[in-house]
């Protein structure tokens, strides 16, 4: 059977399996274009238990595009808090601005215009398209190749770009419309996310493609699919400072571009430092610190570096005016604080509960 005849067999056996296994999912209950939309940007990167409360908050305070293209940068960047990959969420309210100025507050029903929108590529493109609007178009991400290419039996390399174009338009090929394309696109990220799993061994017993599928028939589930190794992450070693004043918490905003964009932090230095240059690089700010005390070390992972991460607490007898000062509620009510800094802000919590 050539991979054309292969693929329109997987079309019709995941659309049966689909109908009887689909998980209940907020997005799925009200597929509208922009409930899609944010559930897929969410969905990147992330799982889907963690995405779900986000998703939930998220559409109770910003039930439409309108609401969404208006919402201030410092609110969105509190409700996105901690789903972390924040230029999505920069992205989405870019796409929504132009919506609203080009497309009367809908989204467009075709994959190539919803290509030309801040953040939505290939994939969330194909997913809004089909699942949405009925279009013939498939969503090619990492659950999707690996089920093709253990179908398959391909051994291509699904890091590359032009595997997953390769794919989507092996997929295109075959593709069905209406409620079959909505269906089939579900279905196919249910499969590769709950039974060709990508970590542990895949889930062949209950997979409705086993019969048909190449890597099982050949003992090759554990080499396909096939990704070319990452270059090895850069390690950054930081000290972060959580300064105290008056009952109030030292914190400034990074820059408006690069890692982290606009996103508020704890002041910190680069290097890991001893409490005496600890508190020599405090002075040097012009900072009057009372004491230091060590409040633990922590890392965060980035896709491409490592944040090797010592922190100390000080009081400081002065607020100084290289810092916005604010009392623990305020900051973990209203300010957007990374993950990369939830030690710390942990710090923060416990003493705001005097523990």
């Amino acid at each position: 059977m050539n991979d054309r005849k292969k693929l329109e067999s997987l079309v019709k056996r995941l659309l049966a399996w689909y109908e009887k296994n689909k998980r209940a999912l907020p997005w799925r209950n009200e597929p509208s274009p922009y409930h899609v939309w944010i559930s897929e940007i969410m969905l990147q990167q992330t799982r889907i238990e963690a995405v779900i409360p986000y998703y939930e908050r998220f559409l109770q305070e910003l039930p439409d595009i309108a609401a969404l293209a208006s919402v201030s940068d410092d609110r969105l960047m509190k409700l996105w808090e901690g789903l972390g990959y924040y230029s999505r969420a920069r992205n989405l309210k870019k796409a929504a601005c132009t919506v609203m100025e080009k497309y009367d507050g809908q989204l467009p029903d075709t994959a190539e215009e919803l290509r030309r929108l801040s953040g939505i590529g290939d994939y969330t493109a194909g997913a809004i398209a089909s699942i949405s609007f009925g279009r013939p178009e498939p969503a090619v991400d990492g659950n999707v190749l690996r089920v093709i290419m253990r179908y398959l039996g391909k051994t291509d390399d699904i890091a590359l770009q032009a595997t997953k174009k390769e794919t989507a338009a092996s997929l295109r090929a075959v593709y069905p419309s209406g409620e079959s394309a909505k269906n089939l696109t579900q279905a196919i990220m249910e499969l590769g996310e709950s039974v060709c799993i990508p970590n542990g061994q895949p889930k062949c017993g209950i997979c409705p493609l086993s019969a048909f599928c190449s890597a099982k028939a050949e003992n090759l589930t554990d080499s396909i699919p096939f990704k070319s190794p990452k270059k090895p992450r850069k390690q950054e070693p930081k000290t972060v400072f959580l300064l105290s004043c008056r009952g109030n918490y030292a914190i400034c905003q990074r820059p408006e571009t690069g890692l982290l964009a606009k996103l508020w932090e704890f002041p910190n230095a680069q290097g890991k430092l001893s409490e005496e240059e600890a508190i020599r690089h405090l002075s040097s700010l012009d900072l009057s610190p009372v004491g230091i005390t060590p409040c633990g070390d922590a890392v965060h992972i980035f896709t491409h570096i490592e944040w090797h991460m010592t922190g100390y607490a000080a009081e400081c007898l002065y607020p100084s005016e290289r810092f916005v000062w604010k009392s623990a509620e305020e900051i973990l009510s209203d300010y957007a604080i990374p993950s990369a800094f939830r030690a710390y802000v942990s710090c923060i919590k416990k003493e705001q509960k005097g523990l």
